[in-house]
């Protein structure tokens, strides 16, 4: 008898927490806000200061928004932003305190356990950026190196598992957030930062002197970036998902793209220069939602 009563709680629990989950779109429809995580510094999303926030991922989810606001009839919807840094964004998320994370996440069937991902919006290449006179090439001139990468992320662990990085001894560190792992090449306390191009061309052309650094080696791993949403609640994720397509099939996600990585950007109108390589054009022109383990 303890072993059905304990069924039926068992059951009736997953129940309610199936139902929490599924309330997305309501819970947004009743309190008329919306709450979006971004980051302070990531190619896709960062802090202009004053509370204010821009970027790519920044534009699409506040497409998404936009959308969501028309399907659910709103006149109006409060956008709340909540800052999440690499290690808080999937607790974040998986809670409730995150409605769509705009950040640059990779998705993964790992972090699939407790979150989901809209379709994908970007394929990144993992490398490393060095100091133009550091006479690193390729892996293989890492030995004996200090490498960084961001507390939180997972790109240290690729380069380790690169054939090309059998037998070579290197030193790891970690910075808190991007803003200080590049801090650390800038200043010499590190040889190599290993983290998504993207977010390695944009602190160098953000830098003091651009010209002094370069983006080189091996691609590590081609990861699909996404939209972070809430597990379990397909029709948070239909909706999601359907503006990404509608953003796609217009136009509207390359020409953001052109706004945010080919053109003069806030807040000191540098330009980043990295063109739309062709696995994100096949991701657009094939939408879904596949993890890096299976590209």
């Amino acid at each position: 008898m303890k072993t059905i009563y304990s069924l039926i709680a068992a059951t009736f629990l997953a129940g309610t927490a199936s139902a929490q989950a599924a309330d997305t779109l309501s819970r947004i429809k009743n309190s008329g806000t919306i709450t979006m995580g971004v980051r302070e510094s990531t190619a896709f999303s960062y802090a202009l200061g004053a509370g204010k926030y821009t970027g790519f991922h920044y534009d699409v989810c506040t497409n998404v928004i936009r959308d969501i606001r028309k399907q659910l009839g709103l006149s109006e919807l409060q956008t709340r932003y909540q800052l999440v840094t690499s290690q808080n964004r999937i607790p974040l998320v998986a809670n409730g305190s995150v409605d769509l994370e705009c950040g640059a996440t990779t998705n993964s069937k790992a972090r699939q356990r407790d979150v989901a991902f809209a379709l994908t919006t970007y394929v990144e290449e993992v490398r490393m950026a060095v100091r133009a006179d550091s006479g690193i090439d390729s892996i293989k001139d890492l030995a004996n190196r200090t490498v960084v990468t961001t507390t939180g992320t997972t790109s240290v662990q690729l380069l380790r598992k690169h054939e090309r990085a059998n037998n070579i001894g290197f030193k790891e560190v970690f910075g808190k957030d991007h803003s200080e792992s590049f801090l650390m090449l800038e200043q010499g306390r590190a040889d190599a930062y290993v983290i998504d191009a993207s977010t390695l061309a944009t602190f160098i052309a953000k830098s003091k002197q651009p010209s002094g650094f370069k983006i080189v080696g091996e691609v590590l791993s081609v990861e699909p970036i996404a939209i972070m949403i809430p597990k379990d609640d397909p029709e948070f994720k239909a909706a999601v998902d359907a503006s990404i397509k509608a953003q796609i099939k217009s136009g509207e996600m390359e020409q953001l793209w052109s706004k945010w990585f080919l053109n003069p950007i806030p807040p000191n109108g540098v330009t980043i220069n990295l063109p739309l390589g062709e696995a994100t054009r096949e991701a657009w022109a094939n939408p879904n939602d596949k993890p890096a383990d299976d590209y």
